[in-house]
């Protein structure tokens, strides 16, 4: 066996089997032929995966293990950890991409000599695409990575090599949720919009018109890049020349993700350092025409001691607590005159008052452009609503901008689940500054943006939180909304109290029928009683994506499709669709208001033979607390359900029928209930803000 064989632990081998990991330490104690382990330790070891697929199909165990959950297997047993794996995966993926015959040639030969014969190509290939100074320098393409990486050239053959790497990278994200802080990608593309190429961009930093054979790309740059996603948003932006990226971060590990990210991504130039911005800026000489950033918050060790003396902070020296306004000065100082930078910021950089003084200097100058409040749940943390700050390096005696643009997005979100509406906030942000950027002006939407005089800001607080500076919305309309809020929810609690389950009747004691065999998903999978599925939230198409919020809160499919060759999962009617991250019991039956919706990430799909199985009886049993706790793993950051391990009894069809119709039921009056909350938070809400704006009195 060859030593860079992927290895599997027994959880793996349970996860391929659709079996607990209680069967697997059976198997090895009953049957002799079991593989012997290869590796890890005598409480924990590790087997050959090609060894584990072979026993496990022998025995009927195991269908043809997808090539997506092969490479991932062999990616993540990498002996380098998973990061390592990536980064070869990645450069191979590049390799294909880029050099697609010299890849055909490299693996016609055996893996000693594609290993001898690889490293020179890809040198080549990474210093045309990042540069000399790449952070992928180091990377280590050896011997026992060459079966992972023609593992990977056959999913690029399947997928595009693009979409391989997504893939690959979003199943690590998955794995180390607490490792990496995303900026969503909704959120990412609108600020890639508020940055994108004004008048002049592409021309250089002089703004020269035109955009002949002299013409400069249009340069964006990311000083906290984590894996890439703002300046994958980014694009080709319109711009005339082309697009250069700049990314930094203080992960080596990211910045290299990133760099490998972005070139598979496009074909534009991209340049990455590995340094903390802040205390090594890795672009010293950079006059970028934007500035995208999501800088780490409420962070006190950012070199507040050592950066006293910094030429960058023009607009005041920032206090140990304001980690964000040194950021801010950073992008800033990294734009050419009419440059525009776009951070994501904590509520509290816009109100705290040991910056207030820079944020008097950035109005002052006219550096500070716009200030918009997103919903929360925009991005992480989700708890708070988020701002968007919008700044414009100043022209060299231009007079400063005389007013600042509010936004406040939270009027046009009713519930902070509501992500279906994202597009009217990605609107009203764009739109508004747009039409401000245009001419300085905007028409004022009350409640929602207005511009702000900057001599009405420059008090003792020079607070800019949106919400304090905007008219609140006139109130015949909310009136209006406040009644037929109330009607709706009579006829709901009507509904509620109609559909109001009937007094429990206890099963018979002693003389009762015996209880039903159990089975298990797993096996009603391999039996054909029913079609399994995973959710991805990627695909080619424009339908909506059903997402683990939806399932959750029983809200029509809110998410949009991220953008992969693969097709998407597709739900139907009578399919049951089942979160498998979280501690609480949902199983969901598709109705017809969400068939034809895209399954998103971290759900699966349970698609039953109408001949074999009634989908209420089985979303009814698969909601039962002790089934799902038996059926579930627990890591210290969450709790991971295992689909196949839940069980149902085995019950004829008629009888399943009649336990469904009563599951129906349930779910009808839970439904109601849902909804009545809903609508009571929302009319109790509503009447105290009319109460104490006076557009309603107390009688």
């Amino acid at each position: 066996m060859p030593e860079n064989t992927a290895e599997v632990t027994a959880a793996e081998i349970a996860r391929l089997a659709g079996v607990g990991r209680a069967a697997v330490s059976n198997w090895r104690r009953r049957h002799p032929d079991f593989p012997k382990p290869v590796g890890g330790t005598e409480t924990s070891p590790s087997f050959a995966l090609p060894q584990i697929e072979e026993w496990l199909r022998a025995q009927g165990k195991l269908a043809e293990v997808p090539l997506r959950e092969r490479v991932w297997q062999q990616l993540a047993g990498h002996p380098g950890g998973a990061v390592a794996g990536l980064l070869d995966a990645g450069c191979a993926l590049l390799v294909v991409r880029d050099r697609p015959t010299d890849w055909l040639e490299l693996t016609a030969v055996s893996d000693q000599r594609m290993a001898q014969l690889l490293r020179p190509v890809l040198d080549q290939v990474l210093t045309e695409r990042l540069g000399p100074d790449h952070p992928l320098a180091g990377t280590a393409t050896g011997f026992a990575s060459v079966p992972l990486l023609r593992a990977a050239g056959e999913l690029a053959a399947e997928l595009g090599a693009r979409n391989a790497f997504e893939f690959l990278l979003g199943r690590h994200l998955d794995a180390s949720p607490r490792q990496y802080t995303l900026t969503p990608p909704g959120l990412a593309e609108l600020m890639a919009a508020l940055a994108g190429p004004a008048p002049g961009a592409g021309t250089g930093a002089t703004g020269a018109a035109g955009a002949g054979a002299g013409a400069a790309p249009f340069k964006v740059l990311d000083p906290a890049c984590g894996t890439g996603g703002l300046l994958r948003a980014v694009g080709a932006l319109g711009a005339p020349a082309g697009v250069a990226l700049h990314a930094q971060d203080s992960s080596p590990e990211a910045a290299a993700l990133t760099a490998l990210r972005l070139a598979l991504h496009g074909d534009a130039a991209v340049r990455t350092a590995a340094a903390d911005s802040l205390r090594a800026d890795g672009f010293p000489g950079l006059a970028a025409d934007a500035v995208l950033c999501h800088p780490p918050f409420n962070e006190r060790n950012w070199g507040h001691e050592e950066l006293a003396y910094d030429p960058r902070w023009e607009y005041g020296f920032p206090a140990r607590t304001e980690s964000e306004l040194a950021w801010v000065q950073h992008a800033l100082a990294h734009l050419r005159e009419g440059g525009t930078a776009v951070l994501l910021m904590p509520p509290a950089v816009a109100a705290r008052r040991s910056g207030r003084r820079i944020r008097a200097d950035l109005l002052r100058r006219g550096a500070l452009r716009a200030v918009a409040a997103l919903p929360a749940g925009a991005a992480p943390p989700y708890g708070i609503p988020l701002h968007l700050w919008v700044l414009r390096r100043p022209a060299a005696h231009a007079p400063a901008a005389p007013g600042l643009l509010v936004v406040d997005t939270a009027p046009l979100v009713s519930d902070a689940r509501e992500r279906a509406a994202w597009p009217a906030v990605h609107t009203a942000v764009l739109d508004a500054w747009e039409a401000y950027d245009r001419t300085g002006s905007t028409e004022e939407v009350p409640g929602v943006s207005r511009v702000v005089p900057v001599l009405e800001l420059l008090d003792d607080d020079v607070d800019l939180t949106p919400a304090r500076h905007l008219p609140p919305p006139p109130g015949g309309a909310g009136l209006a909304e406040l009644t037929a809020v109330r009607d709706r929810l009579d006829e709901t609690l009507t509904l509620a109290t109609r559909l109001t389950p009937p007094p429990a009747q206890p099963a018979a004691a002693g003389g009762g029928p015996a209880r039903p065999p159990l089975t298990t998903i797993g096996e009603l999978a391999r039996a054909g009683a029913l079609l399994l599925r995973t959710g991805t939230g990627s695909g080619t198409g424009s339908a909506p994506v059903l997402t683990e919020q939806d399932v959750y809160t029983g809200t029509s499919p809110s998410g949009s499709l991220a953008d992969t060759a693969d097709e998407p999962v597709l739900t139907e009617p009578g399919d049951v669709v089942v979160p498998v991250v979280g501690a609480t019991a949902v199983a969901r039956v598709i109705g017809p208001d969400s068939a034809g919706a895209a399954l998103g990430r971290n759900l699966q799909l349970l698609r039953p033979d109408p001949a074999a199985l009634d989908p209420w009886f089985l979303a009814g049993f698969l909601r039962g607390t002790a089934n799902n706790r038996q059926a579930s793993s627990y890591a210290s950051t969450a709790t991971r359900l295992d689909v196949r391990r839940l069980q149902l009894p085995r019950l004829p069809l008629a009888d399943q029928r009649r336990y469904g119709d009563r599951f129906r039921a349930l779910a009808e009056f839970e439904d109601a209930l849902r909804l009545a909350g809903r609508l009571g938070e929302q009319l109790v809400q509503g009447l105290y803000d009319g109460l104490t704006d006076g557009s309603v009195t107390p009688e």
